[in-house]
């Protein structure tokens, strides 16, 4: 039996770079994966997925999933699913129940102000199994915030989406997050 998995977790926490290795377990034993991701996302490209990590992968949107013959795939993914509508969510139920056919999921579970994401609110009240891809903040401790940084500081106000990745969000825990404390965040070099 099929079933929708939400696995999510804070910034940082590997969630694409997971999305893409398990597509490769799929098509390393000769499945066929349908990746998918919100057309709103275009931060790697229109039809790309990327992790921090330098995986990447192409993809089509989900907008676009009608497009095509669920029951033609082994198993779909979606990535950045924290953007995806409550219909979308719906729709991807559908595929589960009716098609027979796996969901997974990977996005943020809340935004920078700790608030739910539309599509997390979904996924989170009817996936068959939810998941957690943990990350760390920079004290050691559990990341489950993530913080939107605005010259050096925690962001508390704001559109809730606003596109970037290393250069703009940390993954912090609660504690930090609620003391709006980075840590040594702005002096981090993530290329070395």
């Amino acid at each position: 039996m099929a079933k929708l998995y939400f696995r999510y977790g804070a910034m940082g926490s590997s969630k694409t770079a997971n999305a893409i290795m398990v597509r490769h377990n799929y098509l390393e034993r000769g499945q066929r994966v349908l990746m998918l991701k919100p057309r709103l996302d275009n931060r790697d490209g229109e039809t790309m997925i990327a992790s921090r990590s330098g995986l990447r992968c192409h993809c089509h949107f989900i907008e676009d999933l009608d497009r095509f013959n669920v029951r033609d795939y082994d198993c779909l993914i979606v990535d950045e699913a924290q953007f995806l509508t409550r219909a979308q969510v719906e729709r991807l139920v559908r595929v589960v129940d009716i098609d027979n056919v796996p969901v997974i999921a990977y996005g943020l579970r809340c935004d920078f102000r700790n608030e739910l994401f539309e599509g997390s609110q979904w996924l989170l009240a009817w996936a068959d199994t939810i998941e957690e891809v943990k990350t760390i903040c920079w004290c050691g401790k559990k990341a489950v915030c993530n913080a939107r940084v605005v010259d050096g500081k925690v962001a508390r106000e704001g559109e809730q989406i606003v596109l970037g990745g290393s250069e703009s969000y940390v993954s912090l825990c609660r504690r930090h997050w609620k003391d709006g404390n980075l840590g040594s965040f702005c002096n981090l070099n993530l290329e070395d």
